[in-house]
């Protein structure tokens, strides 16, 4: 859909239009980083070599920058959800009269749990990222600190650099920072009842949900990518809704159609629905608690 922000939209709209912009090429680094793993084997294979050690360094140092770059995206995009949530959830119109409200917002929303899910995906499938950083932080704490690696050194300083490894450390670091920021926004704003935001998380998932089991809605999705859209933004709300709904998404009173959300995502081939069942079962809250059935339980195995 095409939806074109009204005038009280725009400025948020723009805020996170600028953020959207830069997602695809964030995106497009993501895919093509392949990691200086050869590089980093050779150097710690031959220690007294020194040539190989420089050869690594100089190939890992590149990398880091890129990595740095993603982590600092991901602040940005915080950013960006905060607008949208707060736009989307202002009173004095109940979640579903702003989702048609301010549709234009609401798409951005998708798309930036769109992004989100996407570059997870991409993360999860990549071992180097984590390998790359842990070879960085190792080469500098030993300290052979060449003026070489003074440069690189200032560019990720020590607080930075366990900023990032946090990050990396998660199996899914931007949903984890959209899940965080989604948390702190309820609890910051007291006022605001936290139906208001669960709502309309709620809303966008059984939107989606709708659209993926329809066979009216399906058949007009002409490309897989629309449909692999409609995926990441369900799965993308019902962890949002999962972090700050006190009962989460899994109980009965959810306000969610886990099962058939789930249902929906199994009926795809399982090599694009792998990584979102995934982010399920590692990524929500509440998935292990006893409020939750068995049969979702089972449906997760």
């Amino acid at each position: 859909m095409d939806a074109q922000p009204t005038e009280a939209e725009t400025a948020v709209w723009n805020q996170v239009s600028a953020v959207l912009e830069e997602a695809h090429g964030i995106l497009a680094e993501l895919q093509s980083y392949n990691g200086a793993g050869q590089e980093i084997r050779e150097a710690i294979q031959n220690p007294g070599d020194l040539q190989l050690q420089e050869k690594a360094w100089n190939a890992v140092c590149p990398l880091v920058a890129k990595l740095k770059r993603f982590y600092e995206f991901s602040l940005r995009l915080e950013n960006a959800l905060r607008s949208l949530l707060e736009a989307l959830t202002s009173p004095p119109y109940a979640p579903m009269q702003h989702l048609e409200r301010e549709q234009a917002l609401a798409k951005q929303f998708a798309e930036i749990l769109h992004f989100t899910l996407s570059f997870d995906e991409l993360k999860m499938t990549n071992p180097a990222i984590q390998n790359d950083f842990s070879y960085y932080r190792r080469t500098i704490s030993r300290n052979r600190l060449n003026n070489q690696q003074l440069e690189a050194e200032n560019e990720v300083n020590n607080e930075m650099a366990n900023r990032m490894s946090l990050f990396y450390a998660e199996a899914t670091p931007m949903l984890k920072t959209l899940s965080n920021a989604t948390t702190k926004f309820v609890s910051e704003n007291k006022t605001l009842p936290i139906e208001d935001t669960t709502d309309c998380l709620s809303t966008m998932a059984c939107v989606c949900r709708v659209m993926l089991e329809t066979p009216e809605y399906r058949c007009r999705f002409t490309n897989t990518d629309t449909v692999l859209f409609c995926m990441r933004v369900m799965v993308g709300v019902i962890i949002l809704y999962d972090h700050v709904h006190p009962v989460g998404a899994f109980a009965k009173t959810s306000k969610i159609d886990m099962k058939g959300c789930i249902k929906v995502l199994k009926e795809q081939p399982s090599n694009s629905v792998e990584g979102l069942l995934n982010a399920l079962r590692y990524t929500t809250r509440h998935l292990n608690d006893d409020s939750t059935s068995k049969q979702i339980r089972a449906l997760l195995q």
